[in-house]
């Protein structure tokens, strides 16, 4: 009988003394998706094993000079070197948060001169003492702070990721938009030189009496507006360069203009929806609510009394000559127990405002992986859509390219007058332009969708 109840009280105070943790246990969310972005919903549970790794996905577009300048970009970044040292500073807090299941330990010594009672004469008093306190995590408020600790380092983990992602979709977007504006930049230069071209026939017409002075204004006009058209696309080129620079950590680059356009990558638009949870976002987002279900844990722990064992030894004596002597030792040893009984509620409220904190959190997963959805669903469309507008607008510049070629024959016949020309000559050059900003929209969209689903993606065809 005497053993039965010696072995549960040991249990019991293994218990006290280890394994119990107040505060809720974290369970990991679940959020209804579509599984093929249109049916029924299933429930997915975000693990917290899902990898964070993404591979090279700017290669889809084939572009060694983009392969370069990440390289570049992922050593002298400042955003990713930001990111990085917060990342740190995480794993620093994770092992400020792990000293607190350690004893500490310390040294004193101390030299003192004085009278102690009335009517005594002065004496002095050397003392040496060491001294170590532990304080036992009776109710796991250690524990769920490092709970919170280990979270907040993986959320860092994940936050690194997507900032990572974030620069690559900046780098190549920017530099799939300077490929198209130089490209569109060239081809507006070589309608400036036509325009001119034409000018000058006119001008010489006109000397000759076959054009009228109104055929030259016109011929003016078009070609003035021509070089402001390349001028202003001039512009943009600058500062598409200057943005490259910027996203891979350089002041200024050498860039050289690809013989080809990169591909545009036809990307499975047979996404499943498990593959958002891929997303270094929706993982930061996760883990910061696992980090705030533990901080419960740690206010409701203030509610109960703490357990420290307080230990010192050492030697008192009148100097430091015969000091480390068995006469001037001194040593004590014990528990405290340390419980607070009127805090004006402030405790509560601690609880209040990690509970409240918690439900933010919540909130703001459930917002994360929404605003995911839409991205991945937005830039599905858009991969879908554009590809078949720029099929169009290719087939109007064909029409307009027909077109200007007739009305330049008809002008050279004189059965048409010189502004059918300029007409023929504006709707090439509005189409010839609205398919160089389709072919940049259709690369946004396939950067978008790439980072929309975490940037890892199947590539079904080019």
């Amino acid at each position: 009988m005497k053993i039965g109840m010696r072995r549960a009280g040991l249990a019991g105070m293994a218990c006290l003394l280890g394994a119990c943790a107040v505060g809720p246990d974290y369970v990991p969310p679940g959020t209804s998706l579509p599984a093929h972005y249109a049916g029924a919903g299933q429930w997915v549970a975000v693990s917290a094993a899902d990898p964070l790794e993404r591979g090279d996905w700017w290669r889809v577009f084939g572009d060694a000079q983009l392969d370069r300048l990440m390289q570049q970009m992922a050593t002298q970044s400042p955003a990713i070197a930001q990111a990085e040292a917060q990342y740190r500073a995480a794993e620093a807090e994770l092992r400020l948060a792990q000293a607190a299941f350690w004893p500490s330990a310390g040294v004193a010594a101390a030299r003192t001169r004085g009278v102690s009672q009335p009517g005594m004469p002065a004496a002095t008093q050397a003392t040496v003492t060491g001294t170590a306190s532990w304080e036992a995590d009776v109710w796991g408020g250690v524990r769920r702070s490092v709970e919170s600790g280990r979270a907040q380092a993986e959320a860092g983990a994940a936050l690194l990721e997507a900032a990572r992602l974030s620069a690559q979709v900046q780098l190549a977007n920017a530099y799939l938009l300077w490929v198209v504006a130089s490209f569109q930049q060239r081809e507006l230069q070589v309608s400036e030189q036509a325009l001119e071209q034409a000018l000058r026939i006119t001008r010489n017409q006109y000397a000759a009496g076959t054009a009228a002075a109104a055929d030259v204004e016109l011929a003016v006009s078009q070609w003035e507006t021509a070089r402001a058209a390349r001028l202003d696309k001039q512009l943009t080129v600058a500062q598409l360069e200057h943005a490259l620079a910027t996203a891979s950590g350089a002041f200024r680059l050498e860039l050289a203009l690809p013989a080809n356009l990169p591909d545009v990558p036809v990307l499975d638009a047979g996404v499943p929806s498990t593959l958002l949870t891929r997303r270094p976002d929706i993982r930061a987002a996760e883990r910061n609510m696992a980090a705030a279900n533990a901080r419960i844990g740690v206010a409701q722990a203030a509610f109960f009394p703490s357990l420290t064992l307080n230990a010192s030894v050492g030697y008192r004596g009148s100097s430091f000559a015969h000091l480390l002597t068995v006469p001037n030792r001194i040593w004590s040893v014990g528990p405290e127990v340390l419980a607070t009984l009127l805090d004006g509620g402030a405790r509560r409220a601690q609880v209040d405002v990690a509970t409240a904190n918690y439900q933010g959190t919540v909130a703001a997963y459930q917002q994360t992986v929404l605003a995911a959805f839409q991205a991945v669903e937005d830039n599905l469309s858009a991969q879908a859509i554009l590809a078949e507008e720029e099929n169009r607008q290719q087939a109007a510049l064909n029409a307009a390219r027909r077109a200007e070629q007739i009305a330049g024959n008809q002008y050279k016949a004189g059965t048409v007058g010189y502004l059918t020309v300029l007409n023929a000559q504006n709707q090439r050059i509005q189409a010839e332009n609205a398919l160089w900003n389709i072919r940049g929209r259709r690369y946004q969209a396939t950067v978008g969708l790439i980072a929309a689903v975490g940037g890892e993606l199947s590539r079904q065809v080019s």
